[in-house]
């Protein structure tokens, strides 16, 4: 596109904006005329009313964007009030001016006694400009307001939105920081306990490795996806809890209990990783007892439930507590107050209970969305 299009283009439309508003305004002021001296048996012409009226009308709709342009440019503020309202109290002589001229060369004035148009003249201009002196200043004034008031509008609009274009920039720095911190410390974790298994059981650590390989494999596939289905992620416990039975062999009992229509529903990816993590390593592994791990998982409501429940026996390993920051992060910046995570300890039977709920969309839906933030605003409504 040419560069004085880009330019014409928004002219353009602030003009016929302009012209819209005034015009119909006219022929409000010109009928209100009309009766008014019709009830004072004054001579009633309502078309020469809506002619003279729309000539003075449309002359504002010409002087209103540069006004309006004027006050984009340099508005009241508190840095310059004094200076600037003087300027715009100087600005009505120009705008008394251009107003009287170009009513002058839009028509004529009318000469309601005589019916007819008086010719164009030096004292026909001036009668223009000054007869209506008042009215024109309480215009004047209107337009100069109501560009204010518009300008500080947009202006707060537009701060609001780079308030929340940077507070969504820190949110994703933030998680962007998280999820790094939580590949090493998954990873680190996973090979602490093939270490332990080199000595005792070469084939079990072969095992392990290979099915880590995998794993790894899996997450660089997603790279920095959000969200995945939930059967994906699912897969991606399964292994990760395959790795740690091969770790503590018969200590560990895991139970699924997951209902079909949850397979489809979108979550975060590794969301429920640092829970289960958190499960195996704080409520199993500093236990010589026989623990257990439960995973739910159903659509209620159009919301996805997951609950993951272990056994807690002995003293905690201390922790981090990068987990469930985690967590609780993701939710806050993907789904607002949508979603919620809750997590506690129970003491009959001594257990450890993770409570996700987040809404269940489906990779269907989110095909129509750009995010999983529009999918909770917009409801992809078709």
């Amino acid at each position: 596109m040419a560069p004085w299009k880009t330019k014409i283009r928004p002219l353009a439309r602030e003009y016929a904006l302009s012209v819209a508003f005034w015009l119909p305004l006219s022929v409000l002021v010109g009928w209100q005329t009309h009766v008014v001296n019709m009830q004072l048996q004054l001579p009633a012409n309502l078309p020469r009313l809506l002619l003279v009226y729309g000539a003075r009308y449309l002359t504002l709709a010409i002087l209103t964007p540069p006004i309006f342009h004027c006050v984009k440019r340099w508005p009241v503020t508190s840095g310059a009030a004094i200076r600037r309202t003087a300027g715009y109290a100087l600005g009505y002589a120009p705008f008394l001016v251009a107003f009287g001229v170009i009513r002058w060369l839009l028509l004529p004035t009318w000469l309601d006694g005589m019916g007819a148009w008086e010719p164009r003249t030096l004292s026909s201009l001036q009668d223009l400009m000054f007869d209506k002196f008042a009215d024109l200043l309480l215009l004047y004034l209107t337009i100069v307001i109501a560009a204010h008031a518009y300008t500080y509008f947009v202006r707060g609009q537009r701060q609001e939105i780079e308030r929340l274009q940077l507070r969504q920039s820190l949110a994703q720095s933030e998680l962007e920081t998280l999820r790094a911190q939580l590949h090493p410390h998954f990873l680190f974790n996973t090979l602490q306990g093939v270490s332990t298994l080199i000595d005792t059981d070469r084939g079990a650590a072969q095992r392990m490795l290979r099915t880590l390989a995998e794993l790894l494999r899996t997450v660089l596939k997603h790279g920095s996806t959000d969200v995945v289905t939930f059967r994906e992620e699912l897969d991606f416990v399964r292994a990760y809890l395959n790795l740690e039975q091969m770790r503590l062999a018969t200590r560990l009992d895991v139970q699924w209990r997951i209902a079909p229509e949850a397979d489809a529903a979108l979550i975060p990816q590794l969301l429920m990783q640092p829970l289960i993590e958190n499960a195996v390593l704080h409520g199993i592994a500093n236990s010589s007892e026989r623990g257990w791990i439960s995973v739910e998982a159903r659509v209620r409501d159009g919301q996805l439930v997951v609950r993951i429940t272990n056994s807690v026996a002995g003293p905690a390993r201390p922790g981090l507590g990068l987990g469930l920051v985690s967590v609780r992060a993701r939710l806050k910046f993907m789904y607002s107050d949508d979603a919620r995570f809750e997590f506690g300890l129970q003491a009959n039977p001594p257990r450890a209970v993770a409570l996700l709920e987040l809404p269940a969309f489906t990779t269907a839906v989110a095909g129509k969305c750009a995010s999983v933030r529009a999918l909770d605003e917009q409801q992809c409504e078709s």
